[in-house]
């Protein structure tokens, strides 16, 4: 009922302060008067429609595609940003490779989809990084197999966050270091995008070796102090959504959809009197961050996200909120038993992650809280620190579209690899 109520109020608020996004007039500006391949979007409808591979090119960045085939089958797409624009505009086999992985429901797509000046790819290829974007399986740009079709069979949507962190994961890297001749990556994940790294490093410690530093943006691992009241609410019925999608046949949710990007223009625009609406329920879920939140891209941000999720993905994370540990897929006693040889899941056992690891939080993350991430910090095998993103609203979303996320995010995180090197 409370979180009904908050909704409602913030309903209100929202719909009786409705106005233009604060970024507005700066954005129109750049519209309007910004040459060819200017840093921001000249046209948010249609970058709303473009896909990923169309938006790079806009903005006259070079992109490669790239399909990497995992060892059960599921065809994934990466896109490769190998140099910038404006500096650092040159091929060079000496570049740092950096892999930079996703959240729940997002694509790679969203590290571009705030344009140059402000999305991360561009930021990390103007700074000499070769970048590679991942997908995990499951969507939009990875929703293939060799064998299953994703609209047919329910066997390809069987998987969790799990499987992307023990079987995407590793054909990525492996990937991406044979194309670029490397022994080492980076890697940058944000929210599930560390998730499945904790679960790569803990059941597949080779990997470790191949990995200069971890970067984790919003780290989720433990979600014993989630605030989310959606996540909670799901937490109560996490192994009975699974039950009853299955009767239904849903296997597939959140996938990207031509609605979605329909709400975005015609509802949540710069000329629609419903755009506090679609900024207040971004908020409600996310966490309030009102100077750091760009409404005027809303169309752009619905047109790419969300990208497509399995519902054990969803459910498998309901398994852990508000219970004190981090542990594999709970099947049921019967099934655990089977592959597990134990009733209760097994837990990751973080000390086995022994990659360096850098740890990005805020204050107020109602996904990833302070004491979850100190927790995460103190078993993890090889934690370098913990680094505060230096303002005090900054919310789960900023992370990939925050409006000062180079400033207050992305140059440090930058710096810090660039101090480790390159091999």
């Amino acid at each position: 009922m409370r979180s009904v109520l908050v909704f409602v109020i913030c309903v209100y608020i929202g719909l009786a302060d409705a106005r233009r996004s604060p970024h507005a007039d700066f954005v129109e500006e750049l519209f309007m008067t910004g040459p060819p391949g200017s840093r921001i979007s000249n046209n948010i409808t249609e970058d709303a429609l473009l896909d990923i591979v169309g938006l790079i090119s806009k903005y006259r960045y070079p992109v490669e595609v790239h399909k990497v085939v995992t060892e059960d089958g599921y065809i994934l797409e990466m896109q490769r940003i190998p140099h910038g624009r404006d500096r650092n505009n040159h091929p060079d086999p000496r570049k740092p490779v950096v892999l930079v992985m996703h959240g729940l429901c997002a694509s790679a797509a969203d590290w571009v989809l705030m344009g140059p000046g402000t999305a991360l790819a561009y930021e990390l290829a103007e700074q000499g990084f070769d970048v590679w974007l991942g997908n995990a399986r499951g969507t939009y740009y990875s929703r293939f197999h060799t064998t299953l079709d994703p609209d047919r069979s329910r066997e390809f949507w069987n998987f969790s966050w799990e499987e992307i962190g023990t079987r995407d994961l590793p054909a990525m890297i492996d990937y991406a270091l044979r194309i670029t001749g490397k022994r080492r990556l980076h890697y940058i994940g944000h929210s599930q995008g560390t998730t499945v790294f904790w679960t790569m490093g803990s059941l597949r410690p080779a990997y470790n070796d191949k990995i200069i530093s971890m970067q984790a943006f919003a780290p989720v691992a433990y979600l014993t102090n989630n605030q989310n009241p959606a996540f909670i609410a799901l937490a109560q019925h996490a192994n009975s959504i699974e039950a009853v999608s299955s009767v239904l046949g849903v296997t597939e949710i959140f996938g990207r959809s031509d609605s979605f990007t329909n709400i975005g223009k015609k509802f949540c625009s710069d000329d629609s009197p419903t755009q506090a609406l679609c900024s207040n329920m971004i908020f409600l879920i996310a966490g309030r961050s009102e100077d750091m939140h760009n409404a005027t891209m809303f169309p752009v941000k619905l047109g790419h996200t969300p990208a497509g999720i399995s519902v054990k993905q969803l459910v498998h994370y309901g398994q852990h909120i508000r219970k004190d540990f981090f542990r594999r897929y709970d099947y049921g006693a019967l099934t655990n038993w089977r592959i597990y040889r134990s009733l209760t899941p097994p837990s990751y056992n973080l000390r086995r992650i022994t990659a360096p690891v850098f740890l990005h939080y805020v204050d107020d993350d109602v996904f990833a809280h302070v004491r979850d991430v100190t927790r995460l910090f103190r078993e993890l095998g090889r934690p370098v620190g913990m680094f505060r993103v230096p303002h005090a609203t900054f919310s789960h979303l900023d992370f990939m579209w925050g409006t000062q996320a180079k400033r207050l995010l992305y140059s440090r995180t930058i710096n810090l690899m660039r101090s480790l090197g390159d091999e």
